[in-house]
């Protein structure tokens, strides 16, 4: 009811698979909560994703607590459509308390917790947990203003197809999964595509006879922690690995790109005049992509001979060296031979309704490994939280645990407080009215 302020123990914002997995532990705890929504569940799934899309995992990777993929198609990729369904079944399953339709307007710290406002009324909680996701807001460098307006601008988020797209060159901005899939769509298409190319993660879809993400999983990489890295801050920011979902189980790479007539450039460097500029550091970046995943096979063989697994997987693979243009291109003119730009340069969430002091100089939020720096605020579902696997849908069960362990000991000791700053019985609201 808007104009009553309710109160609840935690308020979780977004309902996606992270949201409602929070939602499902904190039900079996007999915490009351609730689960606030801006659109209806897996919003984002709906309504922000490009018609092509596919999971870069396979479906038996695709588990939330208590709800395990059932369907006929283990090493199928889902669509988005079946994601959003997945995630909506999920939420009818366990009953989530959900109110959809609800944007959050503003949190602000309160006497007991946290002040909620929405645009369907106001809540006051004692934790809030963010759940509303890492890709919010498309990351699109300063310079894309310079561009002249005769050039069109798409983001990850706003791309759905080719045919949307005007006749004529497209540079697509970024070599991560999403940049390289629709770089060869967009060529698929007919159009002349330019990529920009700078640091990536390359992986084979299939090693050895197995999924990538099996050997990933299987060995122990995607359970290593955040504490675990040399460098957190740099683990958090690796691109998403060049991978794509086919009913072909293919790889995609930037050889298979190029086969497709995509052509390569270095990073975009800026924009001059009518003209964008690429670094010179091209092969650089290759060939450093290239010895990582060739790292990264070394240890899963290493680890399946160590497991005894050789006669049940494939033969030792490896995979040609990234061709790199012999003179690779250093600008390209805009308008002539550029007439479209897809920005794939990630995404950042968006935390601007969160009006609490937790953000550093960078506009960053401050957090260890999902716990916020404020008593009872917490994030699930940004890269690498506390596991390498936290940014996909199956990594949700194990940081849902740990969290919502350290958010009921926070409850536990706000209600501790609470009961010793209680007045003693019998002289509630006496002080001074002796007659």
């Amino acid at each position: 009811m808007i104009g009553r302020r309710r109160r609840t123990d935690v308020v979780v914002v977004g309902a996606g698979h992270n949201g409602l997995a929070m939602s499902r532990d904190l039900s079996r705890r007999s915490i009351d909560h609730v689960v606030i929504e801006r659109g209806e569940v897996a919003h984002a799934w709906r309504t922000e994703r490009w018609d092509s899309l596919r999971l870069l995992t396979p479906n038996w990777m695709c588990r939330l607590p208590g709800q395990a993929y059932d369907g006929d198609q283990p090493d199928g990729y889902m669509h988005a459509a079946g994601v959003a369904g997945f995630i909506a079944n999920y939420a009818a399953r366990m009953r989530a308390p959900v109110h959809t339709q609800t944007t959050v307007l503003r949190v602000t710290p309160s006497t007991q917790g946290y002040a909620v406002a929405t645009d369907q009324g106001d809540w006051s909680c004692r934790a809030v947990v963010l759940a509303s996701g890492a890709c919010s807001r498309p990351l699109v460098p300063p310079w894309a203003d310079a561009l002249p307006a005769s050039v069109a601008q798409w983001t990850a988020r706003t791309y759905r197809r080719p045919s949307d797209l005007d006749a004529g060159g497209v540079l697509v901005v970024g070599a991560s999964a999403t940049g390289l899939q629709l770089a060869h769509e967009l060529r698929c298409s007919g159009r002349p595509v330019l990529l920009a190319t700078g640091e990536h993660v390359r992986m084979p879809r299939l090693y050895r006879g197995r999924d990538i993400q099996w050997w990933l999983l299987a060995s122990g990489v995607l359970d290593q922690r955040i504490e675990e890295m040399d460098d957190p801050v740099r683990a958090r920011r690796l691109p998403s690995p060049q991978l794509v979902g086919s009913d072909e189980r293919a790889t995609l790479d930037l050889n298979a790109v190029q086969q497709q007539g995509v052509e390569l450039c270095g990073r975009l460097a800026g924009v001059r005049g009518d003209r964008v500029l690429f670094s010179g550091a091209l092969r650089h970046v290759c060939t450093l992509a290239d010895l990582k995943m060739n790292r990264l096979l070394d240890t899963f063989d290493a680890w399946a001979t160590a497991q005894g697994l050789d006669g049940e997987v494939g033969a030792v693979q490896r995979f040609a060296p990234t061709a790199v243009p012999t003179v690779p291109r250093l600008h390209a003119e805009l308008g002539r031979e550029v007439r479209s730009i897809v920005w794939a340069t990630g995404y950042r969430p968006d935390f601007t309704w969160l009006d609490v002091p937790v953000f550093d100089r960078k506009g960053e939020l401050r957090h260890a490994a999902g716990v916020v720096d404020a008593p009872g605020l917490y994030v699930l579902g940004l890269p690498f939280l506390r596991r390498r696997k936290s940014s996909f849908i199956h990594g949700a069960e194990d940081d849902v645990r740990e969290i919502v362990a350290l958010l009921v000991g926070h409850l536990d000791r706000a209600a501790r407080q609470t009961m010793h700053n209680a007045p003693a019985a019998g002289v509630t609201g006496t002080a001074g009215c002796s007659q």
